[in-house]
C-alpha cells in the first residue's frame, strides 16, 4: 500500500512540475482564446525555473514508473489481489507521462494556437512606411512572441511584425497614415508585456 501511495504522489508531483514548467507560456494562449491580454505575462517570472521544473517532473515520473514496475517482495504475494484503484493502473501512469511530455513541450508548438491575422496592406507611398524597434520586457518564449505579433497585426496599416523574446525586441513596419507608434506601443502593452524603449 505504501508503494502505491508513493507511486501516486510521485506521479502527481511530476504532473504538477510539468505544468509549472510551461506555465509561463500557457497564459498567452489562454488570453488569446479568452479575448483578453493584460494578464498574459503574469507567470513569466517562472521562466528561469523552467529547467529545474522539467528535471523535477522527469525524476518524479521516472520514480513513479520505478515504484510501479519494481518486482514485488515475496511477502507481498500473500496479499489478496483486489481491483486496483484508477491511480494504481498502468493506464494512469501512461496518461500522466504523456500529459507531462505535452506540457513540457508546449512552448515549442504553442504558435499553432495563434491564427494568421496578417492583413494585406496597400501602401500609397513608400515615404509613409516606417520601421520602429521596441524594447519589450516580459517575453520569455515563442508563445510570447506570437502573442505580441498577433495583437499588433490587429491594427490597421501594419506591414510586418517580428518579435524576439531572446533579444527582448519587437520590430514593426507600418504605414504611418493608418496607425501610429503610440497605438503600436499601446497594443504591445495590452498583451501584458512592457515596452521600455522605442528606436
Amino acid at each position: 500500500m505504501k508503494t502505491e501511495t508513493t507511486s501516486k504522489n510521485a506521479a502527481y508531483t511530476g504532473l504538477f512540475a510539468a505544468i509549472a514548467a510551461s506555465s509561463c507560456c500557457i497564459p498567452p494562449v489562454i488570453a488569446l482564446i479568452a479575448g483578453v491580454g493584460g494578464g498574459a505575462s503574469a507567470l513569466s517570472w517562472m521562466e528561469p525555473f523552467r529547467p529545474y521544473l522539467i528535471a523535477i517532473a522527469v525524476v518524479a515520473i521516472a520514480y513513479a514508473w520505478y515504484m510501479y514496475l519494481k518486482p514485488k517482495k515475496a511477502d507481498d504475494c500473500c496479499e489478496v489481489d483486489a481491483k486496483p484503484k484508477w491511480y494504481q493502473t498502468k493506464g494512469f501512469l501512461i496518461g500522466v507521462t504523456l500529459f507531462a511530455a505535452v506540457s513540457i513541450a508546449f512552448p515549442y508548438y504553442s504558435h499553432v494556437f495563434y491564427p494568421d491575422n496578417k492583413k494585406e496592406v496597400v501602401i500609397v507611398s513608400e515615404s509613409n512606411v516606417q520601421t520602429i524597434d521596441f524594447d519589450v520586457k516580459g517575453m520569455t518564449c515563442a508563445s510570447c512572441e506570437e502573442h505580441v505579433k498577433h495583437t499588433v497585426n490587429k491594427l490597421e496599416g501594419i506591414v510586418s511584425v517580428e518579435a524576439s523574446f531572446e533579444n527582448e525586441k519587437a520590430e514593426v513596419k507600418f504605414d504611418s497614415t493608418k496607425t501610429s507608434k503610440e497605438d503600436i506601443e499601446k497594443a504591445i502593452n495590452a498583451t501584458g508585456y512592457k515596452v521600455v524603449k522605442q528606436k
